[in-house]
């Protein structure tokens, strides 16, 4: 059989004997080694649950929802994608199985098989290979990830669509990366490769032949078991990888770098590219190495028992600390241990608070008495979306004297909505994908703490919403010194506020998280970050004087 010709070169990422062993960080890693080669890239995520997307799962569950530029609720895999790359994601980077399976339905209603038995091979292997070119037309290389674990029974369809396309498309435009886990037994006080090797026969049973291994461990792995691995996984010495345990994320693309993971990668897919220029990353090492001051930052929310529920905001606060060259250590504050104990109690030592995004009442109380107490305190404070939206009834409580106060969301009686239902939004009942979602413009007003971390007049920030601020209330708010420093180009939206007179108190409608990188930390994130490091060096003062 003749092979096709493809200009895309394909890079599949799977993972072995445990789940979370850090798939979406490798992917994005080989993706940014490959970049810092001048290659273009793509970096999708095949995930074989059958949701339509995670949208409607629980954060706790499921670790936090990204959004990408036009709308698609995502994994937050793809949050990783784009912190490490400079590639812009869409909704083809990213399909489930309920995406694949409802596409492939759809096309035998509408006859496209008719006489023929609709199967999963070839029609879910056709339509999986079908949304894998959607998403890599115009790179160079284009690396997807196929979520879960080898083994289950979920994965077994893109695994086979890995073995088809290697075989239409030749080895030298598609290789397979498999991460599987090396652990070490404390009674032995041995790392056994043993997992390893039946992962790997669990590939080769299906039909796929992993070119690299990667490794991970949580501590180094000696010479002699990497070629132990090699051996019995029959894979070249030379494409057995590690990877080690590290303080940071931003260190595991040089790490790979350094056992030469990129080289060998271009020199499989016959790729000619220039030497990698890394000194951005070695920058990024350097400030997260050699930080100047330390600070401690609260996270005031309601999925706390799962850190991965936000993880794009942990991150910004990471690339923020970067820019600020500060160390920025996050403490998790359920909301409901706030009502319980008090916000004094949660909040004791922190140098600034976050409310992030969520959706129910639960917890809302404890959210709200720790914005109070952000503010009285003129502790440095950031609202994100759900946390602006609780910004709001606090001040409208206790500033301007509207007592009943609150969101329709949580309390559809109450006589003062500050919050309330836009009138597309009054009529729909479907859950997924029918929130304000995806990126929309905000114009920001002169001499406010936006305008001047922004740096410009009009900005795009990414949204995951569906209650807005009731602009009837505006000129009350005004008057009480709340500025209303980004709203919609027609002025009917309020995407930020902040308060006068405060270091930093400032609210905002959409995610400013989900655009920050670590080569530039967004900038109502820096801004925080630096209001929150001026008032620990200031309280540091004000000891020293005493």
């Amino acid at each position: 059989m003749q092979r096709k010709r493809h200009h895309t070169k394909y890079i599949f990422v799977t993972g072995g004997v445990v789940s979370s062993l850090g798939k979406g960080i490798v992917s994005a890693s080989v993706g940014a080694l490959l970049e810092t080669r001048g290659l273009k890239i793509s970096i999708s995520k095949a995930d074989p649950y059958i949701n339509v997307d995670p949208g409607t799962m629980s954060p706790i569950q499921h670790g936090e929802v990204f959004v990408t530029e036009d709308g698609a609720e995502t994994d937050l895999d793809l949050g990783h994608y784009e912190r490490f790359t400079r590639a812009r994601l869409n909704r083809h980077n990213s399909f489930s199985s309920g995406q694949v399976y409802d596409h492939v339905l759809s096309k035998e209603r509408r006859g496209d098989y008719l006489g023929t038995t609709v199967q999963v091979v070839p029609h879910i292997t056709g339509q999986i290979k079908e949304n894998i070119f959607r998403a890599s037309e115009g790179v160079d290389v284009a690396i997807v990830e196929i979520g879960g674990t080898v083994g289950d029974i979920e994965s077994l369809p893109y695994l086979e669509t890995i073995r088809q396309m290697r075989y239409e498309l030749g080895g030298e435009n598609v290789v397979c990366i498999h991460l599987t886990l090396v652990p070490y037994l404390a009674a032995a006080k041995e790392l056994k490769t043993k997992p390893t090797q039946h992962s790997v026969k669990e590939l080769r049973s299906i039909g796929i032949q992993p070119d690299f291994l990667l490794c991970r461990a949580e501590r180094e792995i000696p010479s002699d078991l990497l070629r132990k691995i090699a051996v019995f996984c029959n894979v070249p010495g030379d494409q057995v990888f590690q990877a080690v345990d590290m303080d940071s994320i931003y260190k595991i693309p040089l790490m790979l770098h350094q056992q030469g993971l990129d080289q060998s990668l271009v020199d499989n897919l016959n790729i000619w590219a220039r030497s990698p220029d890394l000194r951005e990353w070695y920058s990024i090492i350097e400030r997260l190495d050699h930080p100047k001051q330390n600070i401690k930052i609260a996270i005031v929310g309601k999925y706390t028992d799962v850190v991965d529920s936000y993880k794009s905001i942990e991150e910004a606060l990471v690339h923020a600390g970067i820019s600020n060259e500060a160390a920025v250590s996050v403490v998790y504050v359920a909301a409901q241990d706030v009502i319980a104990k008090g916000p004094s109690v949660c909040l004791e030592g922190v140098d600034g608070v976050i409310v992030p995004g969520g959706f129910g009442e639960r917890g809302t109380e404890g959210m709200i008495r720790s914005i109070e107490f952000a503010r009285c305190q003129n502790l440095p404070f950031l609202g994100i979306c759900l946390g602006m939206q609780l910004a709001s009834v606090e001040v409208a409580r206790n500033i301007l004297g509207l007592h009943t106060a609150d969101s329709l969301e949580f309390a559809p009686e109450t006589t003062e909505p500050v919050i309330f239902l836009m009138e597309e939004q009054k009529g729909v009942t479907n859950k997924g994908g029918t929130m304000r979602l995806g990126s929309y413009p905000c114009v920001l007003a002169k001499s406010s703490k936006a305008r001047e971390a922004y740096g410009k007049d009009t900005v795009m920030e990414r949204h995951r919403h569906r209650y807005e601020f009731n602009s009837q209330y505006r000129s009350r708010f005004e008057e009480a010194g709340v500025v209303f420093s980004g709203t919609s180009p027609d002025d009917k939206l309020v995407e930020i506020f902040e308060l006068q007179g405060h270091p930093w108190f400032v609210a905002c409608q959409f995610h400013p998280e989900l655009v920050s990188r670590p080569m530039g930390a967004h900038p109502l994130f820096k801004g925080f970050v630096f209001a929150a490091s001026k008032k620990k060096q200031d309280k540091k003062s004000t000891r020293h004087t005493e």
